[in-house]
């Protein structure tokens, strides 16, 4: 068994990504930022869709158009449609911000 809130494994630089369960193209994945962001000019462009929850933490998500922000505290969940790209722009720098995403394709 492991908790969902335990620490990466000691030597992990930079945001940690963990599958957690997943069959085809269905997924799910921790994910653990400490005042990570995305690189200068990156987007994420992805083919399946993407729920995430932020679990512990906060993150500001921003949007390609139409151009929006989104803070997320504790608890607060969305939909990312497929090929709506977006990058993290900001998550909390004095504590692990935990993430939860499962990525899916259409039906």
């Amino acid at each position: 068994m492991k908790n969902i809130f335990e620490d990466p494994p000691a030597g992990v630089a930079g945001e940690f990504f963990e599958a957690l369960a997943g069959s085809g193209r269905t997924r799910v994945e921790r994910i653990v930022s400490r005042g990570d962001v995305s690189p200068e000019g990156f987007w994420y462009d992805q083919d399946d869709h993407e729920f995430v929850v932020v679990l512990r933490g906060a993150a500001r998500l921003r949007f390609e158009d139409p151009d929006e922000v989104v803070e997320l505290s504790p608890g607060d969940h969305l939909t990312i449609p497929a090929r709506r790209r977006h990058r993290v722009d900001w998550t909390d720098p004095d504590g692990p911000t935990v993430w939860l995403a499962v990525f899916f394709a259409e039906a």
